[in-house]
């Protein structure tokens, strides 16, 4: 018996999941084109193809819910609810970005929204979401924390680390384990002797499955289940999403490690393409209602471009600000206080 896409879920929501992936979707198309003129620098990562992913994750947080991620971080900070003006800005280094410039695509941050990173380091991020899950079981909260990684990150030893103490801890915890196939240039096969990721996670006592991470109804419904569990009580929960990036691993890979074919077969299977097809075909989205979508969600990207350049960079002279220390006040202290034995 076949499950329908859309059992538990109103138009509007379905509408809401396919303009959330429709705006990560176009601001990342954008970001491609200012990378090329060079107003975007640095490392750039695209979650083109994955949006299914933070879109259905993101339909079941509370505002009072963290995720951390990785330096694939646009999607899920803006799935999150970090304004698309702040992260654009951020792109550009400005100061009005979510990091005031400092971090970049790989570092958005956004405390208003409790959108802990963007972390650069693979696997940086897991013991982050495991502490702050603990601080919601100290506190008697029922919020989450949800960490979102690549599979690349089950080789690290923070992966396992993380994965056994909140097992042990009964941690309120999502591993959101993002599996696009390819740590960087590498596949899953030829790194990992247990390509199984849910028989890896389940080797800690913890609840796992696969998910098409294609399918953004289905991540939602996995999301959902997995989040009941574990506000009541229930411990951590891994979730192997099964995705694909349509793009290289990042703008300076060549992309020479897979096959055009399949990257070809997977395109086939493009998250926004069968979700706006789908509500087409069960009249939830009326004719011309995806043009008039898309017409807005590139007002929204044109916005959000026009805010950076007309930002500022931040001045020099606050370059080092919360870097470095002038040492003026720890010297103070020190000749007021002198350590134990007379030395400093």
């Amino acid at each position: 018996m076949s499950i329908d896409p859309l059992e538990g879920i109103d138009a509007p929501e379905a509408v809401a999941l396919l303009e959330m992936m429709l705006r990560i979707r176009r601001f990342e198309e954008h970001c491609v084109e200012l990378y090329s003129a060079a107003k975007i620098r640095g490392f750039l990562h695209l979650y083109v193809g994955e949006e299914a992913v933070a879109a259905g994750i993101a339909a079941h947080l509370r505002p009072d819910d963290a995720v951390v991620a990785t330096y694939r971080d646009h999607g899920h900070a803006i799935a999150k609810g970090v304004g698309m003006r702040a992260v654009m800005a951020e792109m550009f280094a400005k100061v009005t970005g979510c990091s005031r410039g400092r971090g970049g695509s790989m570092h958005l941050f956004d405390a208003a929204t409790r959108f802990y990173g963007g972390n650069a380091i693979v696997g940086g991020g897991l013991p982050v979401a495991a502490g702050l899950a603990l601080a919601e079981q100290w506190n008697g909260t029922d919020a989450v924390a949800v960490c979102c990684f690549g599979e690349g990150a089950v080789a690290e030893g923070e992966w396992h680390e993380t994965m056994n103490l909140a097992s042990l801890w009964n941690l309120p915890v999502l591993f959101a384990c993002e599996n696009n196939l390819y740590a960087m240039g590498t596949a899953l096969a030829r790194s990992e002797a247990e390509v199984d990721l849910v028989a890896k996670a389940n080797s800690y006592g913890m609840t796992a499955w696969s998910v098409d991470g294609m399918d953004v109804a289905a991540v939602r419904a996995a999301t959902g289940r997995a989040l009941t569990s574990m506000r009541a009580g229930g411990g951590p929960v891994f979730l192997e999403l099964r995705t694909y990036r349509f793009r290289a691993h990042s703008m300076y890979d060549p992309d020479r490690y897979r096959d055009k074919s399949e990257i070809e077969s997977w395109k086939q299977r493009d998250p926004i393409t069968h979700w706006r097809a789908l509500l087409e075909e069960r009249g939830i989205l009326g004719e011309g209602a995806f043009d008039e979508m898309d017409r807005a969600v590139e007002a929204e990207v044109d916005d959000a471009i026009a805010f950076a350049e007309e930002s500022e960079l931040e001045p020099v002279s606050e370059l080092t600000r919360w870097v470095y220390s002038d040492g003026s006040t720890a010297v103070a202290s020190a000749s007021a206080a002198p350590v134990k034995g007379g030395a400093l």
